[in-house]
């Protein structure tokens, strides 16, 4: 009998029980990327059982990077994966997830894996503006500026064209991801390039500090104090626009994507750059072979010619 009064005593009511179940209960906050299993579609989202003690919601939107436009398309029934918690829970005691912050989340690590490896990355241009051109690069929105594309094409021409790309920022936090056409075309070429080569080139631009050589496709700095033994004011006075010679290349910096060009050591007789051209062009093999034989002897690198960094897109 006394046995029956203690079961009595003990009781268990619903508040109990209710207490019982929250002290149990997984504590879940946005920021959290929890497994869920999906119960049920609906046309413009679905229902995720996390283990939450009201189903979660994921609205269409927040299922992909990239568009998606019926909730099949990325969620089957049962199916079991991450999701990312978005936002606590609504007056209902619903929490609203995600699966694109995951994979936005991913897509900026990988690129910053990329950016770390120097990678070269091939993507379509889906549209241009008047700054340049954009693309997507793991899903990510990605800009090229428009001094950092080589091509004579227009840029609207662009437009589903494929171009080979290199990383020049990736700011997660400021949401920018900005490459260049340029750099990876200056790297394609440089690969085929050697300090000491004698190259044909053409006049694309003139500054004060020298001219911009186009070699191939890419732009190449014949620096106004390599133009000459001879002292030059400008290098307006040497050269115009279009013209055709020959340069020797003098340092391949792929880091910066540049290339930096000099008439001067190919010069037989000092000033002949500018008295006699047509010697240093006939003469210009000879007298870069004497100049590598000259740099194996040194045994030293030609030091970069430095110029402002907001100038080396020029072309």
């Amino acid at each position: 009998m006394a046995n029956q009064n203690k079961t009595a005593d003990i009781g268990f009511t619903h508040d109990d029980f209710a207490a019982l179940l929250d002290k149990y209960d997984y504590h879940f906050s946005p920021g959290d990327v929890v497994a869920g299993t999906v119960f049920n579609l609906e046309p413009r989202g679905a229902l995720i059982d996390i283990g939450a003690k009201t189903a979660a919601y994921i609205p269409i939107q927040e299922m992909s990077i990239n568009r998606v436009d019926t909730p099949d398309e990325v969620l089957q029934p049962n199916e079991t994966r991450e999701f990312f918690i978005l936002a606590d829970e609504n007056e209902d005691g619903q929490l609203t997830l995600s699966i694109r912050r995951i994979e936005y989340m991913r897509a900026w690590e990988r690129v910053r894996q990329l950016q770390n490896e120097d990678a070269t990355v091939r993507s379509l241009v889906f549209a241009t503006n008047r700054g340049g051109a954009l693309v997507r690069i793991e899903g990510l929105r990605g800009f090229i500026p428009g001094s950092h594309i080589s091509t004579r094409k227009p840029k609207e021409e662009l437009v589903n064209e494929e171009l080979p790309l290199k990383f020049l920022e990736v700011d997660e936090e400021r949401n920018r991801l900005v490459l260049s056409h340029r750099r990876a075309l200056v790297e394609r070429k440089m690969n085929r390039l050697e300090v000491g080569e004698v190259v044909i080139g053409t006049v694309r631009g003139i500054k004060p500090y020298g001219a911009f050589i186009d070699i191939g496709g890419v732009s190449g700095l014949l620096h106004i104090s390599e133009i000459s033994h001879d002292h030059i004011d400008t290098p307006h006075t040497v050269f115009n626009v279009n013209d055709e010679l020959k340069v020797m290349i003098i340092d391949l910096d792929a880091e910066r994507g540049r290339i930096s060009l000099s008439t001067k050591q190919l010069e037989p007789e000092p000033g002949d750059m500018v008295k006699n051209r047509d010697a240093v062009f006939e003469q210009a093999e000879a007298m870069a072979a004497k100049y590598k034989e000259k740099l194996k002897e040194q045994g030293a690198p030609i030091p970069s010619i430095e110029i402002p960094s907001e100038e080396l897109v020029e072309v």
